[in-house]
């Protein structure tokens, strides 16, 4: 049980004046209004018998027992909007079969987290899941092998197939820990370092090459590596430095602690993760599984993500739907 004076909202109210340092943004990110804001403060700092932030700063700042009490806010939320994910409805019931494929970026937590929801919501349904690079997916839409596909977005209008954007990645410079200021800047260690490329039959590959193609910007090519986790031990290990994506970058959580991730020094750019659906399905299926899957990568990708890497926002973020 809660002591008295702690509450969901208090909660809810405390992440978001963490993150904006702002009673205005704070109100605007929870629908309340300000006094509403500072009064759900003043109740949770009481509750608690400490001061979370520095109010008299501005923008405001947390105390040490603010940001230790953060990182046990976020956790705790996390949870609970995981758990209510889970019991989102969808009205799945009706499906005979569903063959579903999903990029291998979400391998690790999320991808099993969506097939459970939807295994709670298929009693009756054969169902066949494929993990794969995004190429491979799009490939596999497009032979109509599958019904449903999550990946990385070409741009190109597949014939058949409609488009729901999930979430936008952006593209970031990845190197060993402390490469960056070893090197004196991130121009320097470029330089300095053989640049760790992806396959470029993988998308990813491709669009990080047409983008430096774009920019005329050229690399000695020493290094074309087709497999994530092998390029990030080879970042980790300062062999070079790569481009990656947060997406990718949570993917290789192990490695975190060899690993730090920077602004790219060049014109920015990103990729949109979305789903896929073959046109003659119901609008419905899609748009439900699509719901689920923006709640998912919100609390196991994105939240953890913006907490080791806050300069990130808000170029990583979720895509409402249309």
């Amino acid at each position: 049980m809660l002591m008295k004076g702690v509450t969901l909202r208090g909660l809810e109210v405390f992440e978001a004046l963490a993150a904006s340092g702002s009673v205005a943004q704070a109100a605007e990110k929870t629908g309340l209004s300000q006094p509403a804001v500072s009064q759900q403060m003043r109740n949770l700092e009481a509750a608690l018998g400490a001061d979370l932030v520095d109010h008299g700063r501005r923008p405001m700042q947390l105390t040490q027992a603010g940001r230790s009490f953060l990182l046990r806010t976020q956790s705790v939320l996390g949870q609970l909007r995981l758990a209510q994910n889970e019991l989102t409805v969808m009205d799945l019931t009706h499906l005979s079969t569903l063959n579903l494929g999903v990029i291998d970026d979400f391998d690790n937590d999320l991808t099993p987290q969506l097939v459970t929801i939807l295994a709670e919501n298929m009693t009756r349904c054969r169902f066949k899941l494929v993990t794969a690079p995004s190429h491979e997916i799009a490939q596999a839409m497009c032979e109509r092998r599958l019904h449903i596909a999550i990946a990385a977005s070409s741009g190109a209008v597949m014939d058949g197939v409609i488009e729901y954007p999930l979430v936008r990645d952006p593209f970031m410079l990845v190197c060993a820990r402390g490469a960056l200021a070893e090197a004196g800047g991130a121009e320097a260690l470029m330089r300095g370092l053989p640049m760790l490329r992806y396959d470029r039959d993988q998308l990813i590959g491709r669009q990080i090459e047409t983008h430096l193609a774009r920019l005329k910007l050229e690399y000695p090519e020493r290094f074309e590596i087709g497999a994530h986790l092998a390029l990030m031990t080879l970042v980790a290990r300062g062999v070079g430095w790569g481009i990656t994506t947060p997406l990718g970058y949570m993917r290789a959580g192990r490695l975190h602690d060899r690993l730090e991730a920077h602004p790219l020094p060049m014109q920015a750019f990103s990729r949109t993760i979305s789903l896929f659906a073959a046109s003659d399905w119901s609008d419905r299926v899609p748009r439900d599984v699509a719901r689920s899957m923006r709640k998912l990568v919100t609390g196991l990708v994105i939240t953890p993500a913006l907490r080791l890497l806050p300069w990130l926002e808000p170029e990583l973020r979720v895509l409402a739907a249309d």
